[in-house]
Formats: C-alpha cells, sequence, structure tokens
C-alpha cells in the first residue's frame, strides 16, 4: 500500500493533535470511494491550469484608462495533483494570475503557482524559501503592503511575499514578528496605512488574534483573544473605534477530521453565535460580546460607528453553511444586510438591504471603517450550482438612496469578483473603475474587463484578452506602480 501524501487537513491537524487522530484520519482518506462522476470543482470551467505562461502585447478592444499604471493580480486555487475524494474549493494549490497594465496597453499576462512544497513535489520547481508555520497552501487573497506584493490564506500559513512579475516568491512572518498564521482578510487603515488581521489556526480551537501590521511591514500589536470549538473568520472589519470579531456557528470538527476529508470545518448548531466589540486600543476583557440568531458570514461590505455610540456593520448573510460533506460553499447568501450592533443594551438589529443572492462585496478602500455609499457586489445564480457562479450581473448598490444597478456581462459570460480603483487620491467616492475577470461564453478564453463605476450599465470601457480559460478564483487586487522591489528579511 502506498502512503498518501498528506492533505491541508493532515498537516493542519497533525502539528497539534496526537498522531493517533493524524493516522486514522490518513487511513480513512485512503479509505474513501471514488467519486460517481467527475469532480465539479476540478472540470469545466474549474479544470485546473497545467502550465505557467507569460504573454507580451495582449489585445484590447476599447480604451485603458492612462491613469491605470500597475498590475491587476487575482489568486485562487489551481490543484497540481489533486486528489478528486477529498478536494475541496478552499484548500487547493494557489496559482496567482497577473495582468500589467501602463501606457493604455496591456503589457503582459503571467499565472505562477504559488510555490509550496507540494506544488514543488508535484511540478519540479524548488519551494519559496522562507519560514513555514502548519501548512503552505497559500491560495485566497492578494495585497500590497510595505513595498512587495503578498498572496494569502488563513487558518495556518504564513503570507508569501512575490515581486513584480508574480515570479520570485518567498515565505514572510513579517521578519519574525508574526506570532503564528496570518489572514486571508487583512483590513487596511486608510488614516494610518496599518493592516488589522484576525487570525486562527485549524490546530488550536481556543484562541484567535489579532494582529495590526505597521506600514514598514511588521506586527506591532498581539491580542489574544479566547473562544471555543474553533470557529473559521474568514473576514475582519474595523471601524475608528473597534475591531468587529464574528464568531460564528461554523467550527473545527473532529468528526470531519477522523473521516480524513480535505476541509475540516462543518455547520454547529450548538455552538452559541456572538458579535465582538474589541476597542482598537483595548484587551480581551475589553470586548463586548453581543450575541446574534445563528448565521453566518464569510465577508463584509465595510462597518462605521454611528455618533450615538452603535456600530454599522454590513454583510453577506447565510442561513448556515456546510451543514453537510460538501467540497464548496453549499447554501446561498440570504441577503445583503445592515446590522446595527448596539454594546450598550447589547443587541443587534437586522436590516436586509438586498435580498438578491450575491457574494464578494467590496466598496473603496479609502472609506473604509468610515460612513460610505456605495459597495459592488457578485450576484449568484438563483439556485445552487457545481460552478458557484454563472452567466450574472455585477450589482452597484447606492446605500444612500436604496437603489440597485447592475452590470450585465453578456450571454453566457461568467464574472468573477471586481476590486474598485479610485481614479485619483481624491476622487469622489465612485469616481473610479471596477476591473476583474470574466470568462467568455466559448468558455476558452478570459477577459479584463474595466469598467466605468459612474456609468455602471454601461459597456466595458476596455476588455483585455486572455486567450485561454483562468479558472474562477477567490480575490484579486489592484497593485499600483510604483512597487519598488521587496527589502529581503
Amino acid at each position: 500500500m502506498t502512503t498518501p501524501s498528506p492533505t491541508f487537513l493532515e498537516r493542519a491537524t497533525g502539528a497539534v493533535l496526537s498522531p493517533v487522530i493524524s493516522t486514522i484520519a490518513a487511513f480513512n482518506r485512503w479509505r474513501l470511494p471514488p467519486l460517481d462522476a467527475p469532480h465539479a470543482l476540478l472540470t469545466g470551467i474549474h479544470q485546473p491550469m497545467t502550465e505557467e505562461l507569460t504573454l507580451h502585447d495582449l489585445a484590447v478592444e476599447g480604451t485603458i484608462p492612462a491613469a491605470l499604471d500597475g498590475r491587476y493580480v487575482r489568486i485562487g486555487p489551481n490543484a497540481a495533483a489533486p486528489d478528486p475524494r477529498t478536494y475541496h474549493f478552499f484548500v487547493g494549490d494557489g496559482m496567482l494570475h497577473g495582468i500589467r497594465l501602463r501606457g493604455g496597453r496591456a503589457a503582459w499576462y503571467r499565472n505562477r503557482w504559488i510555490r509550496s512544497t507540494q506544488v514543488a513535489k508535484a511540478r519540479g520547481f524548488r519551494a519559496a524559501p522562507g519560514p513555514r508555520h502548519i501548512f503552505d497552501t497559500v491560495n485566497t487573497s492578494v495585497l500590497d503592503h510595505a513595498g512587495a506584493g503578498w498572496a494569502l490564506v488563513e487558518a495556518g500559513s504564513t503570507p508569501v511575499r512575490f515581486d513584480d512579475e508574480l515570479g520570485a516568491q518567498t515565505y514572510d512572518d513579517f521578519a519574525g514578528t508574526l506570532p503564528g498564521s496570518f489572514t486571508a482578510h487583512p483590513r487596511r487603515d486608510p488614516m494610518t496605512g496599518e493592516l488589522h488581521a484576525l487570525c486562527y489556526e485549524a490546530t488550536d480551537p481556543r484562541r484567535v488574534r489579532y494582529n495590526v501590521v505597521d506600514v514598514a511591514g511588521r506586527v506591532r500589536r498581539t491580542v489574544v483573544i479566547p473562544v471555543r470549538q474553533g470557529p473559521l473568520i474568514h473576514d475582519c472589519a474595523i471601524t475608528e473605534r473597534y475591531v468587529i470579531i464574528l464568531d460564528l456557528p461554523l467550527t473545527l470538527s473532529m468528526r470531519v477530521v477522523l473521516a480524513g476529508h480535505g476541509f475540516p470545518y462543518r455547520w454547529n448548531g450548538a455552538h452559541p453565535p456572538r458579535v465582538g466589540l474589541l476597542p482598537r486600543d483595548g484587551v480581551a476583557e475589553d470586548i463586548v460580546w453581543v450575541p446574534i440568531e445563528p448565521c453566518f458570514v464569510f465577508h463584509h461590505a465595510n462597518a462605521f460607528d454611528l455618533p450615538d455610540g452603535r456600530v454599522v456593520l454590513d454583510v453577506i448573510a447565510y442561513d448556515r453553511m456546510f451543514a453537510g460533506d460538501n467540497a464548496a460553499p453549499d447554501e446561498l447568501p440570504r441577503s445583503l444586510e445592515r446590522w446595527t450592533i448596539d454594546p450598550a443594551r447589547r443587541t443587534v438589529e437586522q436590516r436586509t438591504i438586498d435580498a438578491t443572492p450575491q457574494e464578494l462585496p467590496v466598496s473603496d478602500d479609502r472609506r473604509t471603517g468610515l460612513p460610505y455609499r456605495y459597495v459592488y457586489a457578485l450576484a449568484l445564480p438563483e439556485h445552487p450550482t457545481d460552478e458557484m457562479v454563472g452567466a450574472t450581473p455585477l450589482l452597484k448598490h447606492d446605500l444612500e438612496t436604496g437603489t440597485c444597478h447592475r452590470h450585465h456581462f453578456g450571454p453566457g459570460r461568467i464574472p468573477g469578483e471586481f476590486v474598485f480603483v479610485p481614479a485619483a487620491p481624491d476622487a469622489a467616492e465612485d469616481e473610479g473603475w471596477l476591473m476583474g475577470l470574466v470568462i467568455n461564453a466559448d468558455r476558452r478564453s478570459t477577459a479584463l474587463e474595466i469598467l466605468d463605476a459612474q456609468d455602471f450599465p454601461a459597456p466595458a470601457v476596455a476588455s483585455v484578452r486572455i486567450p485561454h480559460l483562468v479558472p474562477p478564483g477567490i480575490h484579486g487586487a489592484w497593485l499600483p506602480t510604483p512597487l519598488p522591489a521587496a527589502n529581503p528579511t
């Protein structure tokens, strides 16, 4: 019998849990039966790319705004050697896709695997240098900070720093200042430029860490927050006064660990849901915990303080998540919602903004933690599908007027997350562009679409042609020039 290579689950749990449990998980994974049909998230539009490409001078329809000088970079799972029996969308090997825009041209497209130990073994690459933590699969989001690009994941890995052309990669624990893993969703304070992050680990169900990363890329503050049962906390929200913590009933499942499945979190109806308000300069004992009805949230749109002491948090809410043995999110969101949290009365008032199934909300990063007007989100198919995404519109919510505008990409075209790029540092909140990848109707090619945020329903101002399928990913970012070479740690 050949011993299988360890999954994300085994690498995560094996670091802390007993060797007996790790051995049982590995044995049960080996015994899982083959699938009756091809894995939906390893075939069709999710078929992993098998090679790294560099394409120059991409064809463009329309006119790329001259002010766009930088790189659009998106990351997502692209399994190098998947086992369909245990594969989960959240744990596939990470791959970066980048498009360089400058002078009204699309200078290049590149895709590069994150050089994890597993990818290096499967593809014959040299693994990226730098300190590992519990595991080293990084596949969820990207950002620029402290003069470098960063690829991020939650629950166990250190971040990966990458260069201007996505090639030179280094695992970087912020020069030794990060006490454990990081997060996929830090929030940048537009006033200070610092990153605020809620970090958890799949090996430690008893605590979460709040970290602040300064503008030089060093962790300057850590607060340990006691929790129970290992809640999955995907996103982070901040206001001028608080960091907001969602402790909801999606938790680490020992049953799933022992069964050998690839993703160890399941819905836990016995876990008391609550929202925590941590003062920005406070400690764990200062958190105001407020109970809430059972639900789940992957992503926040934004949050801000009200003059009367209450706190507004806008979220995409689900009734529950991963209630079964699913390879990807298994329920549609119920709505885009506004939660108004009253720390004095310890209540949460929940109001539906829009009941359209939608996800991946973004707003103007310059308004993070502040009152804001616009949020953009990707509409989802009205019924759950194996592909998760579909030929749906992008939504623009005007929270001041209560209106919602839609941008339709055309028959059969499948968009992913779009990000907002302001036209200038002092531009109005919706003065700028939205950009993201769209799978074309032929399902064999892709386009980077650039929309005018103020003329939202109009056709794209520019469409950059990519002559192959870029599988649906997770999160992307605009990394503007100048981006100096990263300093080695």
